[in-house]
């Protein structure tokens, strides 16, 4: 069926056009006030000599304007593509190149950040923010300031059920991030299933704890949309330490990774009762201790509070597991669950063969939440999108098991795909940028140190180089966001192998947690 993300959106504002939409940047927007700023940004992207674009990039994130892009490139049938504000200037300039865009909507940091370089590989429709003289005076660019009042509104634009709704890039193995391609279907899908499962209504308030470079801000966006309910935007500032944004906004929805709580706890944040607005906790991303479920079910004493799982090439989550005191758990972590209705998840014993109960091996997922594939890598494509049986799925690359109940649980990676702060890092890719800092061949990266189960950061190691650890650090930091940004790099005679002559990752661990490498 014929469908477009952003249309929940627009019934919502026929409904309740006078309810509080967005609270973002220290402001507030009503449904009508966020819909005539979108058909503004809509005809603004279908007016013009060429096509309406087929791919839209968000330079921008916890903003009015990155919201507004999103829904306006919906609106119009085109695809948004997030570009993080973490990237360096090369990483963003070579996103820009790769993404095939048609059009480029910046927010405030992202306009201050359009630099020559910038400018160059980005497509030549921008709309941005007045942030100076520069971004005012220059052809290219729009500015939001100039745009004109909308027409009269008409509704999104109806797209079939395999058109891309949205394009986030993950980390590469080959040093190129990949974009993973997810369709208006899987998005629908989603959202429907947590609708069912997670009932919200046009009363509930949604906690935007995630950039819009990061799948989970797909949910809280969207739901909260599709529901009439309101979005709270965490201010940058503020997103390490939401608990009073939290208490001030009565926020009743809550979707972050692990590490956020985990470092929440460690602030003194989470005492008993804290958060009695709450409904609904989320958490996605990594590994949930039980311990940090129960010490958040204690501080949200009203919420459920549900360990989700899922990749981005699943569309945000499609399994979970609700916690309660004595659930079932592995290596004192939340089970991941079982997955939603129509999706379908197994263990993969050997190639094109399922395990049985209690048999680990890898994740394999199933069903209408998958995406495409990615963007222009076929190859890719085919490796981790499989056929088994008649039937597409994808190869998570994690490690799990599911019990004699059906409940699966997680149990790490099964390649070097890791999770740092939340964020999903191939190890390969820090290592392939590492070889290019320091010229040597021989290299590796682990993530270090490990706090309440989440890693907090990565190290590298170089074999035999002469020169200064800070210079590969000041070049990698050219290259990379700072959460891949190695804390310390070692030089070492040679690496620590295992018997399959592969880089010995746990060896390398072993050596920081007895001394310093030398």
């Amino acid at each position: 069926m014929n469908y477009n993300i952003a249309q929940p959106f627009f019934e919502s504002a026929q409904k309740h056009p006078d309810k509080l939409a967005l609270f973002a940047d220290g402001e507030t927007y009503t449904y009508r006030q966020l819909l005539d700023r979108v058909v503004r940004v809509a005809d603004w992207l279908a007016c013009g000599d060429e096509d309406i674009p087929r791919r839209v990039g968000i330079f921008g994130s916890r903003s009015a304007e990155a919201c507004i892009g999103i829904l306006a490139a919906a609106w119009v049938g085109a695809a948004y593509v997030p570009i993080s504000l973490k990237q360096p200037e090369l990483g963003v300039a070579g996103l820009l190149k790769r993404s095939g865009l048609g059009a480029l909507i910046a927010d405030r940091t992202g306009s201050q950040m359009l630099t020559a370089r910038v400018l160059e590989a980005a497509p030549a429709k921008i709309l941005a923010v007045r942030t100076n003289d520069a971004v005012a005076s220059a052809k290219q660019i729009t500015c939001f300031e100039e745009l004109p009042s909308g027409e009269q509104v008409r509704q999104a634009v109806l797209v079939v059920p395999e058109t891309i709704a949205y394009i986030l890039y993950t980390s590469g193995s080959t040093g190129i991030p990949k974009g993973v391609m997810l369709p208006s279907r899987a998005v629908r899908y989603f959202i429907d299933a947590m609708q069912a499962d997670y009932p919200l209504s046009h009363e509930d308030r949604i906690a935007e704890t995630a950039n819009v470079s990061f799948d989970v801000s797909v949910y809280n966006m969207f739901a909260a949309w599709n529901a009439g309910a309101s979005l709270h935007v965490i201010p940058s500032a503020q997103s390490m330490a939401p608990a009073k944004f939290v208490q001030e906004h009565e926020i009743t929805t809550w979707f972050s990774v692990p590490s956020l709580a985990v470092f929440m706890i460690r602030m003194g944040l989470l005492r008993a009762g804290a958060f009695p607005s709450l409904r609904y906790t989320f958490f996605c991303g990594e590994p949930l201790l039980t311990s940090v479920a129960e010490t958040w079910q204690s501080a949200a004493p009203n919420s459920a509070v549900i360990n989700m799982y899922g990749p981005t090439e699943a569309t945000v989550m499609c399994m979970g597991q609700e916690y309660r005191p004595g659930c079932v758990s592995t290596r004192d972590c939340v089970a991941i669950g079982r997955p939603f209705p129509g999706m379908q998840a197994a263990i993969g014993a050997s190639e094109r063969q399922f395990a049985s109960p209690g048999e680990q091996g890898e994740l394999l997922l199933a069903g209408p939440q998958l995406a495409l594939g990615y963007l222009d890598d076929p190859e890719k494509t085919a490796a981790r999108f499989v056929t088994i049986d008649g039937s597409r799925w994808y190869r998570t690359g994690d490690l799990a098991y599911c019990d004699k109940d059906g409940i699966f649980h997680y149990l790490g990676r099964v390649d070097n795909q890791v999770k740092i702060l939340g964020y999903r890092v191939e190890l390969e890719e820090i290592e392939c940028h590492l070889r290019d800092a320091s010229g040597c061949s021989e290299v590796a990266a682990v993530t270090w140190p490990f706090q309440n189960g989440s890693a907090t950061g990565v190290v590298g190691f170089v074999v035999n180089f002469k020169g200064s650890e800070e210079d590969i650090k000041a070049s990698l930091q050219q290259r990379l966001p700072s959460y891949m940004v190695p804390t310390r790099v070692y030089v070492l005679p040679k690496l620590p192998l295992n018997n399959n002559g592969k880089v010995d990752r746990s060896a390398l661990k072993t050596m920081l947690e007895r001394e310093t490498p030398t």
